[in-house]
């Protein structure tokens, strides 16, 4: 029997008035093997309206989401619900989520009345005490706060909480990270990838930093201005980059070594002036890098390349590549699905 995926997105493309933010984008989660995808690229890039697309808040231009085979857009009350509750989001800025007059004791009740996930308050209660310790706050230091109480970290942390109160098979987590200290960011992290060990929860994660990628996830998406310039294995794609942009990401990551200095000092400062420069590119038909592409060919302004299978497990959109196979069908996350054996070998 054929496995039906949780999420699949088809050909997705978003368009804001002239602005074309995500274009021809697919990606499916499995239903039966938990995955912890990272989707990466600078401001411009697609990311955040991908997950909006996921999430079901924005609608596409073009293409498709299914749930579990079926269409987004023709769900009945029953699967939506179960679509609502199966897919759950953490957000960059954990305080706009808040009401700020409600005790963090009424924040994580919510959701469990809302879908009847517990028979009575005891329940509640111990679910809600079960959820905090998971994520490594102590119950009797949390419950009974508002969230202006709580350190940014704490706040983050209540979000994952009652994410993992509604038994979710997928959290979408948008840059949940970068708003938070440094010091607090590899507790945040450790508690996400906790859930997809402990529990069997797939992620989609959204992020700018690669470092934060390469700590915590499987494979790895590169979109740049909308579209997927690589992907693959996060240990392959960070260890020998194919795409001229993803090779230009990595070189921009700082080397903690006293005296060394940036490959490419200028790619963060210069982050929303790029991402602005990729999005006017993708109203072209050409490649969306080719301006700042040190391989740049006559064909790359004119067309657009496919995604070439330059390696077993992963795909490029580079003409560099064009020898290689086209992925025909753009199902990323199938071209890197550990088999069972390769599963029970790394286990």
């Amino acid at each position: 029997m054929s496995d039906v995926p949780l999420l699949e997105a088809c050909g997705l493309r978003k368009v804001y008035a002239d602005t074309v933010a995500v274009d021809d984008v697919s990606l499916s989660v499995s239903a039966s093997r938990p995955s912890f995808t990272a989707l990466a690229g600078e401001s411009g890039s697609g990311k955040t309206t991908i997950a909006r697309l996921l999430l079901g808040l924005v609608e596409p231009t073009q293409g498709e989401i299914l749930y579990r085979g079926q269409s987004l857009s023709t769900l009945d009350r029953g699967t939506r619900s179960r679509y609502r509750r199966e897919i759950q989001a953490i957000f960059q800025d954990p305080y706009e989520v808040y009401n700020p007059f409600y005790r963090v004791d009424h924040i994580l009740e919510m959701p469990l009345k809302r879908f009847g996930l517990a028979a009575h308050r005891r329940e509640r209660e111990e679910m809600i005490e079960a959820a905090l310790e998971a994520v490594g706050l102590r119950p009797s230091e949390t419950l009974g706060r508002y969230p202006h109480q709580l350190s940014g970290g704490q706040r983050q942390r209540i979000t994952i909480a009652r994410a993992l109160l509604l038994k979710p098979r997928l959290i979408i987590a948008d840059e949940p990270v970068s708003m938070v200290d440094a010091s607090l960011r590899a507790t945040i992290l450790e508690s996400l990838y906790g859930l997809h060990r402990d529990h069997g929860i797939s992620f989609i994660y959204i992020t700018h930093d690669l470092t934060t990628a390469y700590q915590v996830s499987d494979q790895l998406v590169i979109l740049y201005g909308g579209s997927v310039a690589e992907a693959g294995p996060v240990q392959q794609i960070i260890e020998a980059p194919q795409h001229p942009y993803t090779q230009e990401l990595i070189g921009s990551i700082p080397v903690p070594t006293p005296g060394t200095e940036w490959l490419h000092e200028r790619v963060a400062e210069r982050e929303e002036e790029e991402g602005m420069i990729a999005a006017e590119h993708a109203q072209s038909d050409g490649c969306r890098y080719v301006n700042r592409c040190p391989h740049a060919m006559e064909r790359c302004s004119s067309k657009r390349p496919a995604l070439f299978r330059a390696r077993p497990d992963s795909a490029v959109s580079c003409y560099l590549y064009m020898e290689a196979p086209v992925v025909e069908e753009v199902d990323l996350p199938a071209l890197w699905a550990k088999t069972e054996e390769e599963e029970a070998v790394t286990t």
